[in-house]
């Protein structure tokens, strides 16, 4: 039976999280896997929660990560990657924005954001890697481009070349984007 690498995305809606699905399984493809992903779209107002499930490999046979078996969560939201660690398998690898979005209990006082969610996160995977998203984005002109900055980072995870997440990025940005997403792609990578 051949490798499965499971990526779990977890975040907000509005986050970008989707694209960067679209774009992690374009730069997959491109390099000759054969990809599947699972997106749970309900949510994905701006706000909610958003998860994608994204598998390759030789052959794969479902989307679907099975619990416990994620190789790397690539966390958009602190809470929101603290919130899907239990779907990792031993030893797998987080890379993740260090972007707080209160949830509306939070934001109405009614409970607390946890403390120290990065500490956290470490101290149960230490292959974790928290990124400035948004610092980046903002010196990449444009702090939508946060999802981008994350698939830099992510880049230097995979062993795939470089030209695919270009090739990919060109394909899925927008024209009047793409000079911001390549530039936050680049930092990402560098971060």
């Amino acid at each position: 039976m051949s490798k499965v690498t499971n990526i779990l995305l977890a975040g907000v809606g509005g986050q970008g999280t989707l694209l960067a699905s679209e774009v992690l399984s374009e730069v997959l493809m491109l390099a000759g896997f054969d990809v599947k992903k699972a997106e749970v779209h309900g949510m994905a107002q701006r706000g909610g929660s958003v998860v994608s499930h994204v598998r390759f490999g030789q052959k794969v046979y479902s989307p679907i990560i099975p619990e416990g078996q994620a190789d790397i969560l690539f966390g958009f939201e602190l809470l929101e990657t603290y919130r899907y660690l239990p779907l990792l398998r031993q030893g797998a690898a987080v890379v993740a924005g260090d972007l707080k979005i209160l949830p509306p209990g939070v934001a109405l006082g009614r409970m607390q954001y946890p403390e120290d969610i990065p500490g956290k996160i470490r101290a149960a995977f230490a292959d974790t890697k928290i990124v400035d998203v948004m610092g980046l984005a903002q010196a990449a002109g444009n702090e939508r481009t946060l999802n981008t900055v994350l698939l830099g980072a992510l880049s230097m995870r995979l062993d795939i070349a470089e030209e695919f997440w270009i090739r990919a990025i060109e394909s899925l940005v927008p024209e009047r984007f793409l000079e911001q997403n390549l530039k936050a792609f680049e930092l990402g990578r560098k971060a």
